[in-house]
């Protein structure tokens, strides 16, 4: 769906043809996977070397290729302009500090080449959102049973933080595996959003959507907005 997606943006909002595509903290590659399987020269970005690793295993074994690179998605350069960058489901908000956040994006600007496009996904917190939230959810394939919960632990909207602690229970058979981490993500109302943008002058906002991604029904950017995907372009004359 998110690919999809994708693809009709570049159509949509883009100038010129779209080849090499940017796949901001990655991880584990599920989007990087399937851009290299439509034929995207595809560049995989993450700091974590484990997911990187496990990546590759991927491309491997479905005989594809991509590069994968060890950065900071905080501070970056390519050697190689792009034509577009992904950054999806709430990897922006890793970024804690304003600062951080900032040099992200003019990372993306300076990546990018005029009329490329970046598509950045993630939750606005309006001011009226209740801050307890616990979501749960269960997946299965084959005899692996895969159950997940997410619960905001601490929340404090002066700091600008929310603490979340994520649970992750496998099993198969009679084996069981039990995973648990704890980690920050920066909040964000729409409005401190565009104030951010707006010290980034290169890119400017194309249309926005929500984590449906409906590429024919835009949603506004207003402030019922919570769950966001971003057309962000850079300017042609930047």
């Amino acid at each position: 769906m998110e690919c999809d997606f994708f693809e009709a943006a570049f159509k949509q909002f883009g100038e010129g043809e779209f080849h090499r595509v940017l796949d901001i903290g990655c991880g584990g590659g599920r989007n990087v996977v399937e851009m290299a399987a439509r034929g995207f020269d595809v560049l995989g970005l993450d700091n974590n070397e484990k997911s990187l690793k496990y990546l590759a295993k991927r491309l491997k074994r479905r005989e594809l290729e991509a590069e994968i690179l060890t950065a900071d998605m905080a501070n970056f350069e390519l050697e190689e302009t792009i034509d577009a960058a992904l950054c999806t489901f709430n990897t922006f908000r890793h970024l804690v500090s304003e600062n951080d956040a900032l040099s992200h994006l003019r990372s993306v600007a300076n990546a990018l080449r005029p009329g490329g496009l970046y598509i950045l996904g993630f939750h606005i917190i309006p001011l009226d959102a209740d801050p307890e939230c616990h979501e749960r959810w269960t997946a299965k394939h084959g005899q692996t049973k895969v159950t997940t919960t997410l619960k905001v632990v601490r929340f404090s909207r002066a700091e600008r933080r929310e603490v979340l602690r994520f649970n992750l229970h496998v099993k198969k058979g009679d084996e069981v595996l039990r995973l648990k981490t704890e980690y920050p993500y920066r909040l964000y109302t729409g409005d401190e959003f565009r104030k951010l943008l707006s010290k980034v002058p290169e890119l400017e906002i194309r249309e926005v959507y929500d984590f449906w991604y409906e590429i024919d029904y835009p949603v506004p950017f207003d402030h019922e907005l919570s769950d966001a995907v971003f057309v962000l372009q850079k300017k042609a004359d930047a």
